[in-house]
């Protein structure tokens, strides 16, 4: 969907809600909220809605208020207050339909306020604050982030030694994901402030482009060839965080030469 389809929908899908009275609002999240970098060609629609008392569950369940309904392909309820529904062009919209006391289970990063019939604005407001506190509050520290990624590569290896190459290639997986919140916790970067709290393998490959493409390299190859790629690249980029586990990564390189060479 290009920029002008894009916005197209978000304007008709606005149009829609202030004209029903259902709703009490609207927000657009991540990429549609055009905050700190705008949609693309690949972007989908993610958004909350906030439904008049009463009204939150038939939103969920019906789909003739949302823009092009009849080019529906397919849809289907993938938490209690979440749908996802995919067009026949492939377009995805993710949403959640709350009412407004049901915002207090929702975690806010980026937003931006579409319609606002009472408080919506005030208790968006409210949600990325106490996201942005909860994060904080229940981030683990280095030493574990750093155990956690250590031990997952090991791991990781084993399994694939073994012929669980399904099971190994997972743990190698989550390994990068944990290497990318180290190296946002610790690299800075000019675009920093484009990373996503709540997902850090989101645009790292915009803040980091030289490392980024180099571990998109070692994801395209085999298991062992990205875990000696994340060994390395942890030791290039984070060996400067005083909880760097020095002697268990040689012990796990010692791991990776016995089996692969």
């Amino acid at each position: 969907m290009d920029a002008d389809a894009y916005q197209g929908f978000t304007t008709e899908l606005t149009r829609r809600a202030d004209a029903d009275g259902r709703f009490r609002g609207l927000v657009a999240l991540g990429s549609m909220a055009a905050r700190d970098y705008l949609p693309d060609d690949f972007s989908d629609h993610d958004f909350f809605v906030i439904a008049q008392p009463g009204h939150a569950e038939t939103l969920r369940q019906e789909r003739g208020w949302l823009p092009r309904a009849e080019e529906v392909s397919h849809a289907f309820r993938e938490t209690a207050h979440g749908v996802k529904v995919v067009y026949r062009d492939g377009h995805l919209l993710e949403f959640a339909v709350f009412d407004l006391e049901e915002l207090s289970w929702a975690r806010v990063n980026r937003y931006r306020v579409l319609l606002d019939r009472g408080d919506v604005a005030a208790r968006m407001e409210e949600r990325a604050q106490a996201t942005a506190r909860e994060l904080q509050q229940t981030a683990p520290d280095d030493a574990w982030l750093f155990g956690q990624w250590l031990t997952q590569v090991l791991v990781g290896l084993g399994r694939h030694a073994r012929g669980e190459v399904l099971s190994g290639r997972s743990r190698l997986d989550e390994a990068v994901r944990l290497f990318c919140l180290l190296l946002a916790r610790h690299v800075p970067a000019s675009e920093a402030s484009v990373l996503d709290g709540l997902d850090p393998l989101r645009r790292v490959e915009r803040v980091y482009p030289s490392l980024g493409r180099e571990l998109a390299r070692a994801q395209e190859g085999d298991s062992p060839g990205l875990a000696r790629a994340l060994l390395q690249f942890a030791a290039r980029e984070l060996s400067h965080v005083p909880a760097f586990p020095r002697e268990g990564v040689a012990a796990v390189e010692a791991r990776l030469r016995a089996l692969h060479g």
